[in-house]
């Protein structure tokens, strides 16, 4: 009797329950199909019974609003609080019905009231600012996460969910406050703030707000070093390496350090050719860390940003060239026999021979690094690459080869040993032998450097065009002998013969590298806006064509760094963006738009 009376009440239970899921099944079919009329129906129905309450609340609910039954959704909600009073989640909803019916009043007073409910309970104040803040109830939802970190008694819990909810109303400061709060509580989370903040940062106001929060946080917290690395951070963004360096300076003092983040933020400047803000921050560690582990470093990174920044003001001027060999000299003196003075003795060898003309002298200093072991097999090997190239000065092909090939021998499978082959097939190149050159590029492709196998790609491909369709090589052999008076610096000569090879040859399908040369050799002697002419007659008559992209890049960034028209940059490299998506400059060129528009990038 006992199992039959059991029988008999879970198998019309179990009958009830198939049909009411069979009722919601087809209620969210109609709701789907946009059946409102049916759909509010089976909902209405199904809404009676308590049981059915949390499977249909998310339908009927969207439903009812959609027809404007705020009146039915209000009381459905009242009667569902009560049969489940734990539910946040429709307590929550409620609120959002009395903002969507304007009812502001209401919602004011049940706001009141739900605080005062859940006041002592953190865990419930955090889950309600949650379902508050889906209702798009946000100022709501920020009272309740404020409420629980009152509470808990921490200024900075909830910093993360209060951070999405003022991004999202669009109130920046606050937003970043508590970014800012949330990498207060530990050094480890300032990857992931910064980029935040370079995702949802991007105006000029927006970064001097952030600035200045991080200032004032550095205030209320000195001996804190999280929010000077992050105000570091935001003048990196920013290009403004010299700023970076005043923070990163206080940090190496603070912390004890020989100019460890000053040495970064040095590095960092130079990679991004701020020579002058380089230069500055490595003779400052040089001076102020005399002695240290940074010192050698420092004092070679000082001479190199002086190098690149002279090399790259044109016209370049021969007198600054000697006093820089000069400063290599007392260099290499003052530090022999360490490997940096051996390093300062070859830059000095190579200033002699390529700017100065004083190829003998070059060839001095090189013999030296190269007959003393002390200088070490890598550089003895790239010293005897350079006296390879003297030797190409000097119009000694065959001796160059001699001491490339050597070294190819020692690296078969090395940086090095790529870089001599790379030389050799220039070599060939220089001399009219493209065959043997070419042969030598090939291997280059493949399995080398980035570097090297794009460089063998070009001078490759520069071959193959302008030889495919004339069986004398008389042409090419013309512009070859032109690129090796260039890299015997004789400049005045080569630009001669470029301007006859255009009378000459000017349908040829070498002319747009004549404008290609033409263009560097004005630069180089000052004369950027000829430069740019140049330019504009490779856009103008060869845009199909493999430099055209090339052309464009440089045409813009002549404007940025040699005309200083940030404006006109901006126009070109946005252009650039346009006519040449595929270009392996196209990511430097984004970068640099947005840099000039003034965006927050990395």
């Amino acid at each position: 009797m006992y199992k039959k009376f059991l029988l008999f009440i879970v198998f019309p239970f179990n009958l009830i329950f198939a049909q009411n899921q069979d009722q919601i099944r087809l209620a969210n079919e109609y709701y789907q199909q946009g059946d409102t009329e049916k759909a509010k129906s089976l909902y209405d129905e199904l809404a009676e019974n308590p049981y059915n309450v949390q499977l249909i609340a998310g339908n009927y609910l969207t439903l009812l609003k959609t027809i404007g039954g705020y009146e039915q959704a209000e009381n459905f909600l009242k009667k569902s609080i009560r049969s489940f009073p734990a539910n946040m989640q429709f307590q929550a909803q409620l609120a959002g019905i009395y903002q969507e019916s304007d009812q502001l009043d209401k919602l004011d007073n049940y706001i009141k009231n739900l605080r005062k409910i859940s006041g002592s309970n953190p865990f419930q104040l955090s889950i309600l600012a949650q379902y508050l803040a889906n209702e798009q109830l946000y100022s709501e939802a920020i009272l309740f996460l404020k409420d629980s970190r009152k509470v808990r008694d921490n200024p900075t819990v909830h910093a993360l969910e209060l951070a999405s909810i003022y991004r999202m109303v669009d109130d920046k400061p606050s937003m970043i406050e508590e970014y800012l709060n949330y990498a207060s509580d530990s050094p480890n989370r300032l990857s992931y703030i910064k980029n935040l903040l370079q995702s949802f940062i991007q105006e000029e106001e927006e970064l001097d707000e952030l600035e200045n929060t991080l200032i004032r946080k550095m205030q209320e917290n000195p001996e804190d070093t999280k929010f000077a690395e992050l105000l570091l951070w935001v003048e990196l963004q920013r290009k403004n390496f010299y700023g970076a360096f005043v923070q990163a300076r206080a940090i190496d003092k603070r912390n004890e350090k020989p100019g460890d983040r000053s040495m970064d933020i040095g590095r960092i400047a130079l990679e991004n050719e701020a020579y002058e803000d380089a230069e500055e921050i490595f003779e400052y560690v040089a001076s102020q860390y005399a002695g240290s582990r940074n010192y050698q470093y420092a004092k070679r990174l000082w001479m190199e940003s002086k190098e690149q920044k002279i090399k790259n003001t044109y016209p370049i001027k021969n007198e600054e060239i000697r006093e820089l060999a000069s400063q290599y000299q007392s260099l290499h003196d003052e530090l022999y026999p360490s490997q940096t003075s051996f390093n300062a003795l070859r830059s000095k060898a190579l200033l002699h021979a390529f700017y100065l003309d004083e190829i003998n002298i070059a060839a001095g200093l090189l013999n030296q690094l190269v007959t003393n072991p002390r200088a070490g097999i890598q550089l003895i090997s790239q010293s005897k690459l350079d006296l390879g190239d003297i030797y190409l000065l000097k119009g000694e092909p065959w001796e160059a080869t001699l001491l490339y090939s050597q070294v190819e021998k020692t690296y078969k499978s090395h940086p090095l040993g790529y870089d001599a082959k790379l030389r050799n097939a220039r070599l060939h190149y220089f001399t009219g032998n493209f065959s043997l050159a070419k042969g030598h590029l090939d291997i280059l492709k493949k399995n080398t450097t980035r570097e090297i196998s794009n460089d063998a790609i070009s001078l490759g491909m520069l071959i193959t065009d302008n030889t495919a369709l004339d069986t004398t090589d008389l042409v090419m052999k013309e512009f070859a002998d032109i690129e090796l008076l260039i890299f015997q610096n004789k400049k005045t000569e080569a630009n001669a013969r470029l301007s006859q090879m255009l009378t000459d040859y000017m349908h040829h399908s070498i002319t747009d590298e004549v404008f290609w040369l033409k263009s560097k050799l004005e630069l180089e002697a000052g004369n950027a806006e000829n430069a740019i002419d140049y330019l504009n007659k490779i856009l103008a008559s060869y845009s199909y064509d493999i430099l055209a992209d090339d052309a464009a890049f440089k045409k813009a960034e002549i404007f940025e760094r040699h005309l200083e028209d940030i404006e006109q940059a901006k126009t070109y490299y946005q252009q650039f963006l346009i006519d040449y998506p595929g270009s392996m400059f196209a990511a430097e060129a984004r970068k640099r738009f947005r840099r000039l528009r003034g965006d927050f990038i990395n």
